[in-house]
C-alpha cells in the first residue's frame, strides 16, 4: 500500500534517557535525512555526524540510519535519528522533523499498522509484537517471541489450507461427478478430516487459559481468620510492606492486591479480609468480596493460626488449595500433616518453600511454554465461529452438498480473519491503538 504522507516519532523510552531514537517512515524519508543530517547514509549502515535545523543550528551530533523499502519494518523508506536523549533534544529534532513537507506526527501504533497494510508481517504477528513490547517476565516475553515468529499464524494458515482443499473437493463432486479424474466420492475423507479439525479446534481453545495466565497472571487469594497473618505474608511474599498490619481483628477489609515474578511467571497474590461470623457491616462486604474473589481464583493459600487453631474454613469448590499453617514460632505441639506447608511470617521460616510450591504449582498450571495457545480473546471467538460452521457442515444432510460448502467457506473466512487474510477493516482501529506511540 503506498502512503503519500510520512510519520514521526520518539521510539525509545520516556526521557531523559542516554539515548533516544527518533523513527521516521514514508516517502519522504529521503528528503528528511538529506536535510536534517546534510546526506543519506548507505542502507542500514550507521553514520555519526551533526543534525542541524532549518535556521543552521546544531540540533545534537547523532547516528543516523537509513533503511530503504520495501526492505525495513514498514516496507517503505524508514530512518533513526539516535540522539541523547534530552528532552529539549528530542522536542527540537520533532519539532524540525514536522516542519518539513509531507511529515507529521505517528498515531498509535501507526508504524506496525503501516507493516501490516504493507504485508511485512500479518495480524497474529502485529498483536505479539505487542506483547513483546508490554512483556513483563520471562513466560511473557516467550510467549510473545514464540509468536511474533509466526507459529500461530503457521498452525491457522495450515487449518484454512486444509477447509479450503475440502471445500474444493467438495465443490468438485458436485460440479465435475462425471468427469473422469474427479474421485467418484471422496465426501468420506474430507468430513472425515473436518471431524478431526473441530478436535483440534477445540483443543486449541480450551488452552486459551494458559495464554490468560502467562499474560495476566496466577491468580493466588490468601483466605484464613482474622488475624490468621494474613496480610503478614503478603508482605513477607513481597518482601515489603504492601499491606497494614496490626494485632486487630479485621484490619483488613478490602481487597490488597501484588503482583510477584516467580521463575520468569506472572503470579497475582490477593490479600483477604478475615473471614468470620458475625462481622460488621463494612466488614461484611469485606468477607463477600474475599469470598467472590477466591471463587475466580487459580490457587487458595488458605492460612490458619497454628498456635491457636480454629474451626475449618469453607473453601470454594473446585478451586485448587494449599493448606498453610503459620506463626511456627509459637505453636506448641508438632506440625500437623494437612498442612503443605508451615510458616512464620515474624522469622521468615518457611517462606521460601511457600513460594517453591506456588511457583510449581504456576508453572503445572501454565504447561509447556512452547505451545501454541490463542493469546486474544478475539482468536478464540472467531474459532468457535468457525467450529460451528464446521459442525454444521457435518450435520448438515449429504445430498445438500452447496449447504455443507458453504458452511466451510464461511469457516475458512473465520480463521482467515485471525491473520487478517480475509477483511479486517473494522478490526485495525482496535488493535492497533493499543500499541506506544513510535511502534
Amino acid at each position: 500500500m503506498l502512503f503519500t504522507d510520512s510519520i514521526a516519532a520518539l521510539s525509545s523510552g520516556h526521557l531523559p534517557s542516554g539515548v533516544a531514537i527518533i523513527r521516521i517512515s514514508g516517502p519522504h524519508v529521503r528528503f528528511a535525512i538529506e536535510t536534517i543530517s546534510g546526506s543519506l547514509p548507505k542502507p542500514r549502515l550507521a553514520h555519526y555526524g551533526p543534525l542541524h535545523a532549518s535556521d543552521g543550528r546544531r540540533i545534537d551530533q547523532a547516528l543516523t540510519l537509513f533503511f530503504p523499502g520495501p526492505n525495513s519494518f514498514t516496507g517503505e523508506d524508514c530512518g533513526e535519528f539516535q540522539v541523547h536523549g534530552g528532552r529539549a533534544v528530542v522536542a527540537t529534532l520533532l519539532t524540525e522533523i514536522s516542519g518539513l513537507p509531507g511529515f507529521r506526527q505517528a498515531e498509535a501504533g501507526e508504524f506496525t499498522r503501516r507493516a501490516f497494510l504493507n504485508g511485512k508481517i500479518d495480524l497474529l504477528e502485529a498483536e505479539a509484537l505487542a506483547d513483546l513490547v508490554n512483556a513483563e517476565t520471562e513466560a511473557q516475553r516467550q510467549f510473545a517471541v514464540l509468536n511474533s515468529g509466526g507459529v500461530q499464524s503457521e498452525l491457522y494458515l495450515g487449518w484454512r489450507k486444509r477447509l479450503i482443499h475440502a471445500r474444493a473437493m467438495i465443490e468438485a463432486e458436485m460440479d465435475f461427478a462425471d468427469e473422469a479424474d474427479v474421485p467418484g466420492s471422496v465426501s468420506s475423507q474430507v468430513w472425515r478430516d473436518v471431524g478431526l479439525l473441530i478436535e483440534e479446534i477445540q483443543r486449541h481453545i480450551d488452552s486459551y487459559g494458559k495464554a490468560e495466565m502467562i499474560r495476566d497472571g496466577f491468580d493466588v487469594v490468601i483466605l484464613g481468620a482474622p488475624n490468621a497473618g494474613k496480610s503478614s505474608l503478603l508482605n513477607s511474599l513481597l518482601r515489603r510492606e504492601a499491606a497494614i498490619v496490626t494485632d486487630e481483628a479485621g484490619t483488613t477489609r478490602d481487597l490488597v492486591e501484588a503482583v510477584l515474578d516467580l521463575d520468569g511467571l506472572k503470579v497475582r497474590i490477593t490479600d483477604t479480609a478475615g473471614l468470620r461470623e458475625p462481622a460488621g457491616k463494612v466488614e461484611a462486604i469485606g468477607i463477600e468480596r474475599a469470598r467472590e474473589r477466591a471463587k475466580g481464583a487459580d490457587l487458595v493459600v488458605l492460612l490458619e493460626d497454628m498456635s491457636s487453631p480454629g474451626e475449618e474454613l469453607d473453601v470454594p469448590s473446585g478451586i485448587r488449595t494449599v493448606r498453610v499453617g503459620n506463626k511456627l514460632d509459637l505453636a506448641t505441639g508438632p506440625a500437623a500433616d494437612r498442612y503443605a506447608a508451615t510458616i512464620s511470617t515474624k522469622s521468615g521460616e518457611g517462606i521460601d518453600s511457600l513460594l517453591k510450591i506456588v511457583s510449581e504449582m504456576a508453572g503445572e498450571a501454565i504447561g509447556q511454554r512452547g505451545d501454541v495457545l490463542p493469546s486474544r480473546l478475539r482468536h478464540v471467538e472467531l474459532l468457535q465461529e468457525a467450529s460451528v460452521y464446521l459442525g454444521s457442515a457435518l450435520s448438515t444432510q449429504d445430498s445438500l452438498l452447496e449447504l455443507k460448502a458453504e458452511n466451510l467457506r464461511l469457516a475458512s473466512d473465520r480463521i482467515g480473519k485471525l491473520s487478517g487474510a480475509v477483511d479486517v477493516e473494522d478490526l485495525l482501529d482496535v488493535i492497533f491503538s493499543q500499541f506506544c506511540i513510535g511502534k
